[in-house]
């Protein structure tokens, strides 16, 4: 060979060799990269293909599948969808997917690593690929009996449910909403439905989350964690013992007094009729007497603090350290900075009628495969000790007060022994827009356990700022949640 042919022998060797590594580079180092690139569209494509697995409730599908024109064959639908969406999220063939459709999308869409072997079968055997599905925790009437309680109230708020004893999530709703269904496709009106749903061009803010996502000073609901600690840290042994609570009392390193709600019999109540009525004066001075790492202790336990998954993420809840005397005060009636999730609230309330103990809060009880054989289920985990079962049993007497011959009155059942909280939280700069009204409760069946643990907060900016109270407007909402949940296990 002469030498002018080595030459194009070997540069065209060079150019093989090139393709050669080009080609194994994005078929191994760039393959997952580009198979989630944004701007591929054949994954897009394969993603439509076919149906998607369904969210179950009730062994109900609450979600479904409709066949859409062009690449993309199919979308998901939604049955009761704006109901449904704090818990289901949405999956969009434009604007992507959240929450449980996010999360367990690839059970959903059965490209999930665990299916492997199944969908290697299906393709020996030509069958087409199918979707799990994601069986949720929630109780449909719990979630009705919330939903249309927030609805029918108007306001923005929203309602969370839990099981003490196992910590599955039996309600969550939020409101106002939005159907997911709209948002699902990829035409122009979907894309017109996105754009209305956005708060730059919604302030009412449907897709916000509420139960999960907005911390709110949870006011007097509050004042159960700092009755909780003063048990736990034996500043108190009872219920019925009196506290030393002057009135007035200015709070400390001020020239304020802290105020009560009224002329309520707040001086050295003890902890039972200081909860009943609702005293700021003693659990204000009883958070400032344990001091702050104390209460910032037990806050903790009950989840304060930390980000929690259900598996959906939800916001931190704030109790602050490094605060001031009166801070400190303040913070321990739900005011100051303290801040809370619904879902946070609906913990505290769970753990005080679970004796003491707190289950991890979560929505998903199992994953299936195509075939509904289980893939993976969730365990009930406990994830702390807040209070001893004695000082528990002594806070829900308390509660219990409360709803017999207290603020709580409206969540009362007939035949059911039912413990709650009401808080009406300050709201804007020297409290100066309407108040968030809050509710939070439990009940108890026959046997001492607690089927049901509830929070409720309405936001209504709209009422008459003398009509809010927890009491009158989510403990309603609050007794109609428990009670859907008491008959569905008769």
């Amino acid at each position: 060979m002469n030498k002018p042919l080595r030459r194009i022998a070997l540069f065209c060797g060079l150019l093989v060799l090139t393709l050669l590594i080009r080609d194994n580079w994005l078929q191994y180092v760039q393959a997952d990269e580009l198979k989630e690139d944004e701007h591929n569209r054949r994954v897009a494509i394969e993603r439509y293909a076919s149906p998607r697995g369904d969210i179950i409730v009730d062994g109900k599908a609450i979600t479904g599948h409709a066949t859409t024109e062009g690449d993309f064959k199919y979308k998901r639908t939604y049955k009761d969808g704006a109901m449904w969406a704090p818990v289901t999220g949405y999956v969009s063939q434009a604007f992507g997917a959240t929450q449980l459709e996010s999360i367990d999308d690839g059970i959903l869409t059965g490209n999930d690593d665990r299916l492997f072997f199944r969908n290697t079968l299906d393709m020996i055997t030509g069958k087409k690929r199918e979707g799990g599905n994601v069986v949720t925790t929630l109780n449909g009437a719990a979630q009705k009996a919330a939903y249309d309680g927030l609805k029918k109230q108007g306001a923005k708020g929203a309602v969370v449910a839990i099981e003490p004893s196992t910590g599955k999530i039996l309600s969550m709703a939020s409101y106002p909403s939005y159907d997911p269904t709209v948002i699902a496709g990829s035409n122009e009106a979907a894309g017109e439905a996105w754009n209305k749903l956005q708060k730059k061009n919604n302030p009412d803010d449907p897709m916000l989350n509420r139960a999960l996502r907005e911390v709110y000073p949870p006011g007097s609901t509050f004042k159960v964690v700092t009755a909780a600690a003063a048990l736990e840290h034996g500043k108190y042994a009872s219920a019925d013992e009196k506290t030393d609570s002057p009135l007035p009392w200015t709070m400390p390193g001020t020239d304020t007094e802290l105020k009560n709600e009224g002329n309520i019999p707040c001086e050295n109540a003890t902890l039972r009729e200081a909860l009943r009525v609702s005293c700021n004066t003693v659990f204000g001075k009883l958070g400032y007497d344990l001091g702050n790492d104390k209460m910032l202790e037990t806050a903790k336990k009950f989840g304060f603090t930390e980000e929690q998954f259900v598996p959906v993420r939800s916001s931190a809840s704030v109790f602050s350290d490094g605060m001031n005397d009166s801070q400190v005060a303040l913070s321990s009636i739900g005011q100051f900075n303290t801040a809370a999730t619904p879902l946070q609230m609906a913990m505290v309330t769970s753990a005080i009628a679970n004796n003491g103990t707190l289950m991890k809060p979560y929505m998903v009880d199992e994953l299936q495969g195509p075939g509904l054989d289980t893939v993976e289920k969730t365990d009930p985990e406990e994830m702390s000790e807040p209070l001893s079962a004695d000082n528990a049993q002594i806070l829900q007497s308390m509660m219990e007060t409360v709803v017999e011959d207290g603020t709580g009155t409206n969540a009362k059942i007939d035949g059911v022994k039912v413990g709650g909280k009401t808080g009406t939280a300050q709201h804007g700069v020297d409290n100066s827009e309407n108040p968030y009204a809050w509710f939070i409760s439990y009940a108890k069946a026959d046997d001492g356990s607690s089927p049901v643990a509830v929070a409720v907060v309405i936001e209504d900016e709209n009422a008459v700022r003398d009509d809010i109270s927890g009491g009158g407007l989510a403990a309603p909402i609050a007794k109609n949640v428990m009670e859907a949940v008491i008959d569905s296990k008769k």
